[in-house]
């Protein structure tokens, strides 16, 4: 016959219960203010505002992975450089921890310090791998670097192992820009990362954004950037603004079951008729030379 436990073996037990509950609720709020702590640097360290210029519109979309306990390390940037032109960065930083967050500060500060020095995109690339290397971290993080000139409409781009942007054109056009890209930075040293040129024209739209976005349980990269470049081509044509292309493609994310950051960030060329006075601001897209996307090494 099995022994009935004593009252003092009861108290006991129930008291055993007791402190494992009570370290079970300790360890909880420490790991949900280590969340609230790197959801705070994130939000410190994304742009509160984004450039203006004439005839070109910016819009950004960002959602935090807060999936359990993890909070990732994905940003975007944009600002204006020494010489007038726009700068924008979008990247991803390995790991899903309060370390990432920190991480991905070090990098898009770096990014804006050594485009002071040098604006040429694969340079300053090349430059933020070696000075991430110098930091000694076991992180590393993948990026594109994007150089806009609104007087000429040029965008130079360099990619470090980040997933490709999206184009499309007023009249129809649409697809993944096919530029070739470098290896992440942090990883390896002396790297060199290829420019690729393109020329925004009025009505059409560009889309960098973060893996997060179109990569998940439920649909591959490939299919993820599919759904942008259908949603971005609908967008160019019907003259919809940036604004709204960025929420739509966010909400891709949420199909896609990502447990990641989702970030998205448009470029749009208006022309003229961004000059022209007219309810909100309607910035569409890029529009790239007929047929596909013009690239220039640089």
């Amino acid at each position: 016959m099995s022994r009935r436990p004593t009252l003092d073996e009861g108290d006991e037990l129930l008291a055993r219960l007791g402190s494992l509950t009570a370290q079970a609720r300790e360890r909880a709020e420490l790991q949900r203010s280590r969340v609230e702590l790197a959801l705070a640097l994130q939000r410190g360290m994304l742009p509160r505002d984004l450039p203006d210029a004439p005839g070109f519109r910016l819009a950004v979309q960002y959602v935090p992975a807060c999936h359990g306990l993890n909070v990732g390390g994905d940003w975007y940037d944009a600002f204006t450089m020494p010489d007038g032109r726009i700068g924008l960065s979008i990247g991803d930083v390995q790991g899903h921890n309060i370390e990432a967050t920190a991480f991905m500060g070090q990098v898009r500060v770096g990014l804006r310090a050594l485009a002071s020095v040098t604006g040429e995109p694969g340079e300053l690339l090349a430059r933020t791998n070696e000075l991430l290397l110098s930091l000694g971290s076991d992180l590393f993080a993948t990026c594109t670097f994007m150089r806009l000139d609104p007087a000429t409409g040029i965008l130079e781009s360099a990619r470090a192992g980040h997933v490709p942007c999206v184009w499309a054109t007023a009249d129809g056009k649409s697809g993944v820009a096919e530029d070739e890209g470098g290896p992440p930075l942090g990883v390896l040293a002396g790297m060199t990362y290829p420019v690729t040129r393109y020329r925004l024209t009025e009505g059409g739209v560009f889309v960098l954004l973060t893996d997060g976005v179109v990569e998940g349980p439920t649909l591959s990269v490939d299919e993820g950037l599919d759904q942008v470049v259908r949603l971005a081509g609908i967008a160019a044509v019907a003259g919809l603004e940036a604004g709204s292309l960025a929420a739509a493609v966010l909400k891709v994310a949420a199909r896609v079951g990502h447990e990641d950051d989702a970030a998205v960030l448009v470029v749009g060329h208006d022309g003229p008729r961004a000059r022209v006075p007219r309810m909100p601001p309607q910035p569409s897209a890029v529009r790239l030379p007929p047929g596909r996307p013009r690239r220039d090494g640089v």
